[in-house]
């Protein structure tokens, strides 16, 4: 039986993490399945419990702490998120592949767990503008919420020197095909990692450049 490893995928916030996300598992839904994480919050209307979050008390998952049994885990806003360690077993055994949708000290914690197989990739945008078009293209977010997610992003490129791999979504379809195969490879090239680096710190002095300028 294939092995199943835990594929965690980063990005600036607009980049299409999700979007690509979902293009892969549509293409090779017997492959991978998507991390469902543990919440301490209410759930929403529409929400189903273990399909898009775990919906546990405060007590049972501050336990879970205690006993190790979070691959990862933050407080966000007075509520616990975190991922299951149990679940996250339990795919990898039955030879699944796990994807995580998961911001940078999410991702950092998990790639401090040795005994599992994983692959950290970051995704990047091909430029500012597009990233800010992207945003906006939302029409959910205001100006100063937008903003945020820029200055983000301009603090998270610190880390992806960390990552695996780094990719540039510029084609939905094809970064999908890319993602996968640089998961199953468990990396790539030193050469075309140094060279996309390069192009994530030319992506931080512009994101650093509009944001001066859209003051």
């Amino acid at each position: 039986m294939k092995e199943g490893k835990l594929i965690v995928v980063s990005g600036f916030s607009g980049v299409g993490k999700g979007t690509v996300i979902k293009k892969l598992m549509e293409r090779y839904p017997d492959d991978y399945t998507f991390s469902v994480s543990a919440t301490t919050r209410a759930p929403r209307e529409g929400e189903v419990n273990g399909r898009e979050y775990f919906f546990i008390s405060r007590e049972l998952f501050e336990l879970m702490i205690r006993d190790d049994k979070l691959l990862e885990y933050t407080e966000y806003q007075g509520n616990y998120y975190g991922t299951p360690l149990e679940f996250t077993e339990k795919m990898l055994a039955a030879g699944k592949s796990v994807i995580f949708d998961i911001e940078v000290n999410g991702a950092m914690n998990i790639a401090r767990h040795d005994t599992l197989p994983k692959v950290l990739i970051y995704m990047l945008p091909p430029s500012v503008k597009e990233l800010a078009k992207r945003l906006k293209g939302r029409g959910s977010e205001t100006k100063e919420q937008i903003r945020g997610r820029l200055e983000r992003a301009v603090a998270e490129a610190d880390y992806i020197p960390s990552y695996d791999v780094i990719l540039v979504n510029r084609n939905v379809a094809e970064t999908a095909e890319n993602l996968r195969a640089l998961a199953i490879a468990g990396g790539q090239d030193k050469e075309t990692f140094n060279e996309l680096l390069d192009f994530a710190g030319r992506l931080k002095e512009e994101l650093t450049v509009y944001l001066s300028e859209e003051e």
